[in-house]
């Protein structure tokens, strides 16, 4: 991680977009209601912007975003007195931490999942340290070599020595299905890629601590709808992603890296999504993953400005 450099140049553009930034965060907050439970959550990595964990939590504040995503490897590296000192100045900008990434490699090698697996602990020690509870994963959606039955054993064992140590620390694992089509194609084998599979593998887990991440857009691509998600319980999602898709494409042809920001073409049922979450009472983070190049391409302070302004655009459609 790097951290943030301003020009000179580029000075008052960022004062600029700081001011509206803050103030309509302000606005925002001000009209959110008890009702609400999700939050809007800053991940940066996925809109391109690369900072550190205390950056972060600026930036977070500064645009209004409400969570953030705890940075596990970096915490790991902290003292008990520097975590604590982070989370005061966390609470004092009522900020939050959303779910950390999976940092373990387990869908290749086993010796590459053996080596992550002895670090782990240490990572997981950590954000329980930093008080996180969700941590969350994808599942590739094929493999060349193991069938379905032979690809649902390894994750599931797998998959179950991970949640355990996580279980131990009172920390929820979630799994993301992978539904985009062109994605799955390029498998000899295909592998879960739905709810209704996701909810076979973390059967096959069997681990009381492993639930979902919900993404929109894998949704929108698995043909799922809203009673869908109102199947499952407020406690079996640990994370959720907000994004939407590029227009005039047909869904059997997206490309799983060209995404777009909530709301930005009209094309994912945003506001469906976001109200199921709000009807089972969904109390986790919300993030944008948008996958887009030209928001990536911006400087932090711009990515984060036009991040928040299309997450509390899509959030002021929650029914309360």
């Amino acid at each position: 991680m790097h951290s943030l450099t301003f020009s000179r140049r580029t000075a008052l553009k960022h004062l600029s977009t700081g001011i509206v930034a803050a103030t309509f965060a302000h606005s925002f907050a001000a009209e959110r209601t008890s009702a609400r439970k999700m939050t809007i959550n800053l991940m940066p990595g996925m809109i391109g912007v690369r900072v550190n964990q205390r950056e972060l939590i600026e930036l977070a504040h500064a645009h209004g975003f409400e969570s953030i995503e705890p940075f596990g490897s970096e915490l790991a590296r902290m003292s008990a007195d520097e975590t604590k000192e982070l989370l005061e100045s966390m609470r004092a900008k009522h900020v939050v931490f959303g779910a950390a990434s999976l940092p373990i490699d387990f869908r290749g090698e086993e010796s590459k999942f053996d080596e992550g697996l002895r670090d782990f602990p240490k990572i997981a020690d950590a954000l329980k340290r930093a008080e996180v509870t969700r941590m969350g994963t994808w599942i590739m959606p094929g493999d060349n070599s193991l069938t379905h039955l032979q690809n649902l054993k390894r994750h599931g064992k797998r998959l179950r020595q991970i949640a355990d140590i996580l279980g131990e620390r009172n920390i929820r694992l979630g799994l993301e299905y992978v539904g985009t089509k062109t994605l799955r194609d390029r498998f000899h084998y295909e592998f879960v890629h739905t709810m209704a599979e996701t909810k076979e593998l973390i059967a096959q887990i069997g681990a009381k601590n492993v639930g979902f991440v919900l993404d929109s857009w894998h949704w929108w691509n698995a043909n799922e709808t809203d009673k869908d998600i109102l199947t499952l319980q407020a406690e079996q999602i640990v994370a959720c992603d907000l994004n939407d898709a590029p227009a005039g494409i047909p869904k059997e042809k997206q490309i799983d890296g060209q995404r777009e920001l909530p709301l930005a073409t009209g094309v994912i049922p945003v506001e469906s999504f976001l109200n199921a979450l709000q009807k089972l009472g969904y109390d986790g983070p919300v993030r944008a993953e948008p996958f887009n190049k030209p928001l990536n391409d911006l400087e932090n302070e711009e990515a984060c400005a036009r991040t928040a302004d299309a997450m509390q655009r899509a959030f002021a459609l929650i029914k309360a």
